[in-house]
């Protein structure tokens, strides 16, 4: 559920504010209206599938279950990265990599899932449910990632996308970023670490802001409660990609402590919006979708919202996985809302037709008179001033003569 800006673009090369505008409102629309419901969608799901099929009688063993699942299948996915990463790639094997990452991102949803439902309810087994409480295990929380500048990792939709891209499909950033190739010790140590530590402290939060919510938003009216869950969710959400750029001028200007600060408490901003739409969601799921044969309803959204999220190749949106560093990206970009959709799929459509009308003139006797010119490649996204190895004033002269604004 969490990513990153850097090295997405800003603009689209050669296209004015306006059109930059309306596809921006289109993917924040995407996310918001599409990919966020899918994901709570799956996520309610398998939670109350697992209430339902695992040990319902006892909420501890049932709980120890899912925190076993969880630990043990994001370690397994995280020792094994780069054996994946080995293994599976399109250039070898188109159709086995597309069958194998989709099954990847289905067996590590259901493990992120049960990662989060583990400690969640054994919270819920050992302490109260009130506001004291609450406030305790979310305040530690806070606190501790924070201090441990992780405190981004609380992100998810509508606030992210993760696009299912074949570069770095199966890897999974750890917190000290330790390599695969180094110390096996010390690797296994920082995965552990990212994993029992820095996860559990986001599901502190998550847990203690949502019975929040539960306590004090109509408590005695849960039809009240959902449709005040999204309104109050929505609201926030969308004040918040509207003053994106004016937070983002803000933050550029500061530097050090201050824009440290300034990061986290944005995101803090957009963790009450966003638990307060996967909330209404979630709520709503349960009042109104085939209340009374609640399997039947999670089987059902569970397919349908798996399905849609691999066929529009977000489905990795799904996943709780990395570990990201607050304020990690140059200037404002830090609290630039990753939700990148239809901006990345026409960016790179943009460049390989300047790549390919640049290769007509890769001919010697049409490049006698330029230097140091190189062709451009489409190993991602790029920005404005990162031209691919292109030397810029020739480049310049090269787009004017193919027509490319």
């Amino acid at each position: 559920m969490r990513g990153s800006t850097a090295g997405l673009p800003d603009t689209f090369q050669g296209n004015g504010t306006t059109y930059y505008t309306l596809i921006t409102v289109l993917d924040l629309l995407f996310s918001a209206l599409i990919v966020c419901p899918c994901v709570v969608g799956y996520w309610r799901s398998v939670w109350t599938l697992m209430d339902i099929y695992v040990v319902p009688e006892n909420q501890l063993v049932s709980a120890v279950i899912s925190t076993c699942v969880g630990l043990c299948g994001h370690l397994f996915f995280l020792l094994f990265q780069k054996v994946l990463e080995g293994h599976f790639h399109p250039d070898k094997n188109r159709i086995l990599y597309y069958l194998v990452s989709r099954l990847y991102t289905a067996c590590f949803a259901f493990i992120c899932v049960n990662g989060w439902r583990g400690p969640w309810d054994l919270l819920t087994v050992h302490t109260e449910k009130d506001f004291k409480s609450l406030f305790v295990t979310t305040s530690v929380g806070l606190v501790a990632l924070i201090s441990m500048r992780a405190l981004r990792n609380v992100s998810s939709p509508p606030c992210v996308i993760v696009n299912d891209t074949v570069k770095g499909y199966f890897e999974v950033i750890t917190m000290f970023r330790i390599p695969v190739s180094g110390r096996v010790s010390f690797f296994i140590l920082d995965c552990i670490f990212s994993v029992v530590i820095v996860g559990t402290l986001v599901v502190f939060i998550w847990r203690g802001l949502w019975i929040m919510v539960d306590i004090f938003l109509f408590p005695d009216d849960p039809e009240a409660s959902a449709h005040g869950s999204l309104i109050l969710g929505y609201s926030i959400i969308a004040v918040l990609f509207i003053m994106q750029p004016i937070v983002r001028n803000v933050c550029n200007k500061l530097s050090g402590a201050a824009r440290l600060l300034f990061a986290d408490l944005f995101i803090i901003v957009c963790l009450v919006g966003t638990i307060n739409v996967w909330r209404g969601i979630w709520m709503c799921l349960d009042i109104y979708f085939l209340p009374d044969n609640k399997v039947l309803s999670c089987w059902i959204t569970l397919t349908v919202s798996l399905v849609l999220l691999i066929l529009l190749g977000c489905s990795n949106s799904l996943l709780v996985r990395g570990v990201y560093i607050d304020a990690e990206e140059p200037d404002g970009k830090c609290v630039v809302l990753p939700c990148y959709y239809l901006r990345i799929i026409f960016q790179a459509e943009k460049l390989k037709k300047i790549n390919k009308k640049m290769q007509m003139y890769e001919k010697p006797e049409k490049l006698d008179n330029i230097e140091n010119n190189h062709i451009v490649t489409i190993s991602g996204i790029v920005d404005e001033d990162d031209c691919g190895g292109i030397d810029n004033r020739a480049n310049s002269d090269i787009l004017k003569g193919l027509d490319v604004p």
